[in-house]
């Protein structure tokens, strides 16, 4: 049959930008489908209403929401449409998805995630499992997102160093906060090895991006200059400077069409106009976010493939992961502080970029009598942003303040100290109790059934986060920070989602074989974080990358 592109990806985020850029660099047509509108850098203002406050950057819950289903108090299960709840649980709908919105914080998997079973053992209720593929196997991909992508950094020796192919990072780190000394000098007392955290952000200017302008505004919102290392900016643009690549942003793909041996044959989708089309490839690739991706494949059923597209055996949705751990942190309160201490906490613009991971495998017999995998504390100052400051301290015992009083209680909130948070991040284990499913009685505006998500976490999660949160205070602690506190809780975050398409060896087990093709689908690839049957102890994102460029060559293989 004859085709329209070589290859369709659908979803243009961090599974997505590595595959449509590696194959129009290779000689590839490629279309790619994008659920969201395309925004340029342009359009990237440090606008507080529209990055916090309103879904400018995601679904109208009205027209787009999910059905989350949590434990309730008599051990069963309660579900809620987030539409009801107003709990969005999107990160980002647009060219790009939310790797526009990303810190950047970026760090790789280490040796052991690749083996979390075999290394540490089973933990009962929990469905870890090792990779088909290990550390080495992905390290060359690592590597070229550094080049590609743009990974900024400083190569240090630490007990817990990963690998590397390359002596150090292409560019040089991003401008340090003073306040990275004050936990440099509080980790060599405590005997602890602070690490410099590689940033997908350029200091300077390359790759037609200009270099960071250290605005303060960057988690969350997206970034004014290009210096992130945006889906978007560094690999979707870059794509259609080719001209093989047909971007068509805000087209909602809603079911992918097979035959009888399998194969995909075309993606239908709603265009902008809420018009029904379809469009053929040899190849096609979803990467549409892992709640998503689990949703379109379930909704994709065929001949070949009655209970959706790589659901044979039943694992289509299955073993979906978070993010574990939890937050923490302190403040420094000027009036205890030297003029020039002031001085330097006040600083607004540079990063911390300060992280530990002394306790990436926990051996310490207080936590178990074998050693367990731990996890990444990361250090940072809380967000300069102070619409939501305002809004948090507005109540005063259960009474609204206005006029004068609001106004003293903000010149304190904002004059009298600095907050300095860190972030843990630890495995979420698999579970029976987290999975997507489709829920057929709450649609979307195109008329499709919405994703069904059961969100269980396991409790050793809480454990590992409750010990890395701890060391965090003691960091906290001695810098000398006043009001030290840390809160660990099995609530997921959005934006670190990952598993529900495993890849493995065995069809019966996974969904996708070690290249990320669709068991029973042989022109079908997922290349978001679904493949992921554990998630490691840092964030997704430089994985993600590097996975997706690793596929995007066994595509190349495959085409041939």
């Amino acid at each position: 049959m004859e085709t329209e592109f070589d290859v369709c990806v659908i979803g243009s985020g961090a599974g997505g930008g590595p595959v449509v850029w590696a194959l129009t660099q290779a000689g590839y047509s490629v279309v790619v489908l994008e659920k969201g509108p395309w925004f340029r850098t342009s359009d990237f203002s440090k606008d507080e209403l529209a990055c916090c406050r309103r879904p400018h950057f995601t679904p109208n819950l009205r027209d787009e929401q999910h059905v989350l289903e949590e434990p309730d108090d008599a051990g069963g299960w309660s579900a809620t449409p987030t539409a009801k709840s107003g709990n969005s649980f999107w990160n980002g709908s647009m060219v790009g998805g939310s790797s526009n919105l990303m810190s950047g914080f970026f760090h790789r998997l280490k040796p052991q995630d690749f083996r979390l079973r075999s290394e540490f053992g089973p933990v009962e209720g929990a469905n870890q499992v090792d990779w088909p593929i290990g550390y080495d196997d992905l390290e060359p991909y690592y590597t070229k997102v550094e080049q590609v992508v743009g990974v900024s950094g400083a190569v240090q020796a630490h007990p817990n160093a990963e690998p590397r192919s390359t002596a150090d990072f292409p560019y040089p780190p991003t401008a340090e906060h003073p306040v990275s000394s004050w936990i440099d000098a509080a980790c060599k007392e405590l005997g602890y090895h602070p690490i410099k955290v590689p940033r997908a952000i350029l200091p300077i200017m390359v790759k037609q991006r200009n270099a960071c302008s250290y605005s303060g505004y960057c988690g969350s919102y997206g970034c004014s200059t290009g210096a992130k290392g945006s889906a978007r900016a560094a690999l979707i643009e870059p794509a259609l400077a080719t001209q093989r690549c047909d971007l068509r942003p805000e087209s909602k793909v809603h079911r992918l069409l097979s035959d009888a041996k399998g194969r995909v044959t075309r993606a239908e989708y709603f265009d902008a106009a809420g018009k029904k089309r379809q469009v053929s490839a040899r190849i096609f690739v979803v990467a549409c976010q892992a709640i998503e991706s689990s949703r379109l494949l379930l909704a994709s059923s065929g001949p070949a493939h009655a209970d959706g597209l790589g659901n044979r055996h039943g694992q289509l949705g299955r073993n979906l992961i978070f993010s574990a751990g939890g937050a923490g942190s302190g403040y420094f309160t000027y009036a205890k502080l030297s003029p020039e201490k002031v001085a330097e906490a006040r600083a607004l613009g540079p990063f911390v970029n300060r992280a530990l991971q002394d306790w990436y495998t926990i051996r310490d017999q207080a936590f178990g009598k074998q050693p367990a995998k731990g996890g990444t504390i990361d250090f940072l100052l809380a967000h300069p942003n102070p619409t939501p400051v305002a809004s948090g301290v507005r109540w005063e015992d259960g009474d609204l303040l206005w006029g004068l009083p609001l106004k003293r209680k903000l010149e304190k909130w904002f004059s009298e100290d600095r907050k300095l948070i860190f972030e843990v991040f630890n495995d979420w284990l698999p579970t029976d109790d987290c999975y997507v499913s489709l829920d057929t009685s709450v649609r979307d505006k195109w008329g499709s059934p919405v994703a069904r998500v059961r969100l269980g976490a396991h409790p050793h999660d809480l454990a590992v986060g409750r010990y890395l949160s701890a060391k965090g205070e003691q960091v906290l602690h001695a810098m000398g920070a006043d009001y030290v506190s840390s809160s660990v809780s099995s609530a997921p975050p959005a934006n670190l989602v990952a598993g529900g398409c495993r890849f493995g060896t065995d069809p019966a087990k996974s969904v996708l074989d070690p290249d990320c093709r669709v068991w029973g689908a042989e022109n079908l690839f997922v290349s978001d974080a679904s493949f992921m049957p554990t998630g490691g102890s840092v964030p997704y994102t430089w994985t993600i990358y590097a996975n997706a460029f690793r596929v995007a060559d066994k595509i190349k293989g495959q085409l041939g």
